[in-house]
């Protein structure tokens, strides 16, 4: 007798079949179009219209035709000497977005997608003064027990995110900000000198984030990354924190985590008009 196939999955069928309902109504042009966008708005060549259409997945007529659309509605101009640029239409339509957007909210969307992909506590932080201020947590759906609240205000070298945000300054600054020797400290970790704290601080520059293993709070490590502005000066630090026991069961959390913190803060970055390549 032939062997019997196992019964279908009703809810896999018909979650297949609004997928492909889905992508048949999308629109092709549209696409293709914010496809060619993007790679010109990323700094890419239009001056090889075959070269641009293997990256964006069509053929030369039709980038030829989507250029002209999108030159004839002023998302893209002519350069001089040939290729495109962003036009002063799509400029307008982003300055208009950005405007409607201060950093609290731009941060809001970026701290979600950290803190759910990572399942720990993800926090947006200025500096004020010599001190770190909280201004805004996402938390998972798993509880951590930590002292630091939205609104939170804790000497900036005492923290991986207050340190992100005093690592570019001169030792000068430091000393006015932070007052003379010794410095304030909550665990046997804390940096009780200037002169420890300005190695702590050139690791920090050197790795491009923060790391805290319950050097603040017990059973907490917490990783933090630099936002960066417009001019390439740090306005803010994002940081998430977790159980120490987590770390600790999972090898590769530690690296996964310092990845994505990086490129959470990068992201809120490019959100703010930073552009790495303007400080070369």
């Amino acid at each position: 007798m032939p062997k019997s196939r196992p019964p279908a999955d009703p809810d896999l069928d018909a979650s297949a079949d609004t997928e492909d309902a889905r992508e048949a109504q999308l629109v092709s042009p549209v696409i293709r179009g914010l496809r060619l966008l993007r790679y010109i708005a990323e700094g890419g060549s239009t001056a090889n219209l075959s070269e641009v259409g293997r990256r964006i997945d069509v053929n030369r007529v039709t980038v030829m035709r989507l250029l002209d659309t999108l030159e004839h509605e002023g998302m893209v101009e002519r350069l001089p000497h040939g290729g495109h640029q962003v036009g002063f239409n799509f400029l307008k339509l982003a300055s208009r977005v950005l405007a409607s957007n201060d950093l609290t909210s731009l941060a809001t969307r970026v701290l979600a997608t950290l803190s759910g992909s990572l399942q720990l506590s993800a926090y947006l932080v200025v500096r004020d003064g010599g001190d770190a201020l909280y201004l805004l947590r996402h938390m998972p759906a798993a509880t951590l027990v930590s002292n630091i609240q939205v609104g939170s205000r804790v000497p900036a070298h005492l923290t991986t995110p207050g340190r992100m945000l005093i690592a570019g300054l001169a030792p000068e600054a430091l000393k006015e900000l932070l007052g003379p020797d010794p410095l304030p400290t909550v665990t046997g970790q804390s940096p009780a000198t200037h002169a420890r704290l300005a190695d702590i601080l050139a690791a920090d520059r050197e790795r491009d984030c923060a790391w805290s293993f319950s050097a603040y709070e017990a059973g907490i490590d917490s990783c933090a990354a630099p936002v960066r502005g417009a001019d390439g000066e740090v306005v803010a630090a994002l940081s998430v924190a977790g159980p120490q026991q987590r770390f600790e069961q999972d090898p590769a959390l530690r690296e996964r985590v310092e990845k994505e913190v990086k490129a959470a803060a990068r992201d809120l970055s490019a959100l703010l008009g930073h552009r790495p390549e303007r400080q070369r």
